[in-house]
């Protein structure tokens, strides 16, 4: 290291700091056994609008989803981005498990997006994980 270099160090202990803004948030969404409607194209475009509308985003263009994988990580695959950053999913159709990502700049409620997961996919369970965003 040289003089004019520092070594940093992140503590990740959920706190943003007093008077700290964090620059973004993201939620991450782990569901175990979902029903069928995670083969649905159709029914996947319009989880994407529903959720960018109850969480009060603004959707950039319309969402993108395509079929990846092989064996039990075949399964489609939901790009959706908004005005302040992206959606993220991944639907496993053998196992019927989704793994969602939601992050945005602006502030969204992680409640509204459980919420709409189950009216849409009707997990048995979910595994959230919420962190700050910092630089």
């Amino acid at each position: 290291m040289t003089d004019n270099e520092q070594a940093v160090v992140a503590v990740d202990d959920g706190s943003v700091g007093v008077g700290v803004e964090p620059w973004g948030w993201s939620f991450l969404l782990d569901c175990r056994f979902t029903n069928h409607w995670i083969k649905d194209k159709e029914m996947i475009a319009d989880f994407a609008k529903e959720l960018v509308k109850r969480i009060d985003m603004e959707a950039h263009g319309e969402p993108i989803i395509e079929m990846f994988g092989d064996g039990n990580k075949r399964g489609y695959t939901l790009v959706q981005l908004i005005k302040t950053s992206s959606i993220t999913c991944h639907f496993c159709e053998e196992t019927l498990d989704m793994y969602l990502d939601v992050f945005s700049c602006k502030k969204f409620e992680q409640d509204v997006v459980c919420d709409v997961v189950r009216d849409f996919f009707n997990p048995y369970f979910m595994r959230k994980q919420f962190t700050y965003r910092l630089a």
